[in-house]
């Protein structure tokens, strides 16, 4: 085995910024719904979700392998493609968390790494079946799925609670709430901290540093673990508030059942060793949700903004990704021309957001200019409705 070099300190390093930026890309995923219905105060909501990310990140490598062993091509990568990759994906994430939009992390990696990936050594290193199978499909899957059982999900809670007493049973959905966000903070950890270990593999194989086919080392998985946890703790609040309050106004009873359809989406999608988008999925669930509640309201202004950038988040990374690795290939000074673009680029999307600051304290203020009518959609959902409950 070849010694560790410092190009491949380099991705490692870039690799576990990228899971730090996921983790406060993606705390929306688990915790949006939880704190705009005051489930929990943000502080805490954001707390557990990093020790059940950590937690998470242990349970399995199915999906880490998919990224080291399924997607590309291991033989005639280097550890530049996998840092192309990562520049790729860690701008496109910084960009849409600006904006607030809960774009998916997972597909700004798979993006980056084609793009590295095709630039570097054509397209025929890029396995189109895996592509289809364990990303594509599941990316239109898994929103559908879950914003589906999520309806589903409402109308019989709501149904169900009809005859209960209103504080008691707010009360006992907001203790579910609780349960259910740590379920889907779990679930993240197996799905999206795998693939910064899958991408960390994959940069170890490509420096010889492991042999190809190799699981995971235990450093890879705690790694991985501490850096989407610290990054989840940190809390992206810009997109919390998209996803809490942007989307849809969630009681209770929808919040339990957006996250509880989420969670299961995404652990059975970690078993399969699917590369699933965790935001895909719970904002379906989370727009399910608000569709099945008689008189609620999705706005589909937000919902087609997001659904934008879902559509431009592959190629847009790749892009990025196709250009770093073309600079990388002048040699050591294009890498660093590279290293020094994401550092100042990250910096100068930090200085901006500096200019209107959301945090824990702001996170729950979301004015909804004029509240935005209902739309076709929603008017046909709500027509459908069961009564609602009291």
């Amino acid at each position: 085995m070849e010694s560790f070099s410092l190009i491949l300190a380099i991705v490692v390093v870039t690799a576990l910024a990228f899971d730090f930026t996921n983790g406060f890309h993606d705390t929306a995923n688990a915790m949006a719904t939880t704190i705009s219905t005051g489930a929990l105060k943000p502080k805490v909501a954001v707390a557990m979700s990093a020790v059940l990310n950590l937690v998470g990140a242990f349970l399995s490598v199915e999906v880490a392998n998919t990224i080291s062993k399924g997607l590309v091509d291991e033989a005639g990568i280097r550890p530049e493609v996998i840092f192309a990759a990562l520049v790729g994906a860690i701008l496109w994430n910084l960009l849409t968390w600006l904006v607030g939009l809960p774009s998916s992390s997972s597909h700004a990696l798979m993006g980056g790494l084609i793009g590295a990936t095709v630039a570097s050594a054509g397209f025929g290193a890029v396995h189109g079946d895996v592509l289809v199978t364990k990303v594509l499909i599941p990316a239109i899957a898994a929103p559908l799925v879950a914003g589906l059982a999520a309806m589903l999900a409402t109308r019989l809670t709501y149904r169900m609670g009809k005859k209960a007493d209103g504080k008691a049973a707010e009360k006992g959905y907001r203790a579910g709430q609780i349960a259910s966000a740590g379920l889907v903070s779990l679930a993240h950890g197996t799905n999206d901290a795998q693939k910064t270990m899958g991408i960390i593999t994959l940069a170890l194989v490509a420096g010889g540093t492991l042999a190809p086919d190799s699981d995971p080392p235990m450093w890879v998985i705690l790694s991985a673990g501490i850096a989407i946890a610290l990054g989840t703790y940190l809390g992206g609040w810009r997109i919390i508030r998209t996803m809490g309050k942007g989307l849809t106004d969630l009681q209770p009873q929808q919040g339990f059942a957006a996250q509880t359809s989420a969670a299961t989406v995404i652990l059975a999608s970690s078993h399969l060793g699917f590369s699933l988008s965790t935001t895909h999925s719970v904002s379906g669930s989370v727009m399910g949700a608000g569709l099945g509640r008689k008189g609620g309201v999705v706005r589909w202004s937000t919902a087609t903004r997001m659904f934008v950038a879902w559509g431009l988040t592959l190629p847009a990374a790749a892009l990025v990704a196709a250009l770093a690795e073309w600079v990388c290939g002048f040699g050591s000074w294009g890498t660093a021309v590279v290293a020094v673009f994401l550092v100042s680029s990250s910096a100068a999307i930090w200085k901006i957001s500096r200019r209107e600051v959301v945090d824990h304290t702001n996170v729950n203020d979301h004015d909804v200019p004029g509240e935005e009518p209902s739309g076709v959609v929603t008017q046909a959902m709500a027509a459908v409705s069961p009564p609602p409950a009291g």
